[in-house]
C-alpha cells in the first residue's frame, strides 16, 4: 500500500480564512482558546494541501474551501469534496507548531503521528511501555533515550489510529520492534526507516519513521506500507471509482460513495 505525506508549519498557514468552508469557519470560531484554534487551522491547512496535491485538484486558495475535513463520531478525520464524501482516507497529527497529514486508499487502515524529542518521566515509561520496551529504554545511552521514547510512543499512537481505538486501548498491549541500528536514524533525517508493531488480536503492523528538527514522525498501516512518498514531490495516483463533472458555470464537482477514514 502506498501512503503520501505532507508537513506544514504555522508560518505556512494564511492569515485569513478564505480557504475554509462556511461550516469549517463556524467550527473554528466556536473554539474558545487561541492555541486550540491555531492547532486546528494548522491541521486543516495541512490536510487540504496534501489532498489537493494527491488528488490533483486546483490549488487556488479559495478553491481549498471546497475540500473539507470533518471529524467523525470516533474523532477520526473524514474528507468531503464539494459537499460529498471523498473516496480517500487520511490521518492527521500536529505537535509543536508542525502538522503531518498522510493520504491513502479508502477503506485502508493506517495512522500517522508526530512527537517531540524530549525527556520523559520514569512514571511515563512505567505506565505506557511493555517490559521489553522498558528494558530497551534502560539499556539505551542517555543522549539517545529521548529519541527512543519519542519513537516508541509515536509508533504506538500511529497504531492506535490505524486500529481506530485511540487511547481507549492500553498502550502496553502494543509492542514496538526496532532494528538494532535505530539510533542511526538522525544521520539521514530525510530517510524513512522501517519498524514493526505487534498487537496480538490484530496481528502485526508495518511502520516507517524518521526524525528531523526535534520531531519524530511515524506512519503505520495494514496491509504493509511501502516507504511513504511526499505528496507534492511524489507522483500521485489517479483516483479510482470516482467521477468528475462540471456544473454551475464550470465549477468542478465531485461525486463518490462514502468511505471509512483513519
Amino acid at each position: 500500500m502506498e501512503i503520501y505525506w505532507l508537513e506544514q508549519t504555522e508560518p505556512d498557514v494564511p492569515a485569513d480564512d478564505h480557504w475554509l468552508s462556511p461550516e469549517e469557519s463556524i467550527c473554528l470560531h466556536s473554539m474558545r482558546f487561541a492555541k486550540r484554534r491555531n492547532d486546528w487551522r494548522l491541521g486543516r491547512w495541512t490536510a487540504k494541501r496534501a489532498l489537493v496535491a494527491h488528488l490533483r485538484l486546483p490549488t487556488d486558495i479559495r478553491a481549498l474551501a471546497d475540500v473539507e475535513v470533518h471529524a467523525a463520531e470516533s474523532g477520526a478525520p473524514e474528507v468531503f469534496l464539494y459537499g460529498e464524501p471523498a473516496d480517500v482516507a487520511i490521518s492527521l497529527s500536529h505537535r509543536a507548531g508542525t502538522a503531518l497529514c498522510t493520504v491513502g486508499p479508502p477503506l485502508s487502515n493506517f495512522g500517522c503521528d508526530l512527537e517531540r524529542i524530549e525527556p520523559r518521566s520514569e512514571a511515563f515509561v512505567a505506565d505506557y511501555f511493555t517490559a521489553a520496551e522498558q528494558g530497551l529504554i534502560e539499556r539505551t545511552n542517555l543522549p539517545d533515550r529521548s529519541l527512543l521514547l519519542a519513537l516508541l510512543w509515536s509508533g504506538k499512537e500511529s497504531a492506535l489510529k490505524a486500529l481506530r481505538v485511540g487511547l481507549r486501548l492500553d498502550t502496553r498491549r502494543i509492542s514496538v520492534v526496532l532494528s538494532d541500528d535505530w539510533s542511526q536514524g538522525t544521520s539521514h533525517p530525510e530517510k524513512w526507516r522501517p519498524f514493526q508493531l505487534h498487537h496480538p488480536p490484530a496481528g502485526s503492523f508495518e511502520g516507517w519513521w524518521r526524525a528531523q528538527h526535534d520531531l519524530v514522525r511515524t506512519v503505520v498501516g495494514d496491509p504493509p506500507l511501502s516507504s511513504p512518498l511526499h505528496a507534492i514531490q511524489g507522483h500521485p495516483l489517479a483516483l479510482t471509482a470516482t467521477s468528475y463533472f462540471w456544473k454551475e458555470k464550470g465549477r468542478r464537482c465531485f461525486s463518490s460513495g462514502r468511505s471509512t477514514l483513519s
